[in-house]
């Protein structure tokens, strides 16, 4: 078992290349991996502000927190807590964030 609601997130300023606007910070802890399939669980958080990143393979359902997801052809999805969202790797986002966000995700390899 894993209590997500204790698990602390180190944060970290988002690098100065990612931030769009705000000052936003982020952090991710991996809570455990399924071994030899290259899987990862854990939570991310990040502030308030904007910033842009690509993608891993990865699935997640927002625990907490508010946020517009642009993808790089122009497509936004506004997410909000319990919202389970798909990304593939490679795909370019800038992440719109008005009320910090907390997700459990898993990750592919």
């Amino acid at each position: 078992m894993f209590p997500l609601a204790e698990v602390l997130v180190p944060h970290e300023s988002v690098a100065a290349d990612q931030v769009v606007s705000g000052a936003p910070t982020s952090g991710a802890v991996t809570v455990t991996t399924l071994d030899g399939l290259g899987v990862g669980i854990g939570v991310w958080e990040m502030s308030a502000g904007a910033a842009s990143d690509v993608e891993a393979e990865e699935a997640f359902v927002l625990l907490a927190g508010r946020a517009v997801i642009e993808l790089e052809d122009g497509a936004k999805y506004e997410i909000k807590p319990g919202d389970l969202v798909r990304l593939a790797a490679g795909t370019k986002t800038v992440w719109h964030v008005s009320e910090p966000l907390r997700k459990v995700y898993v990750t592919a390899a």
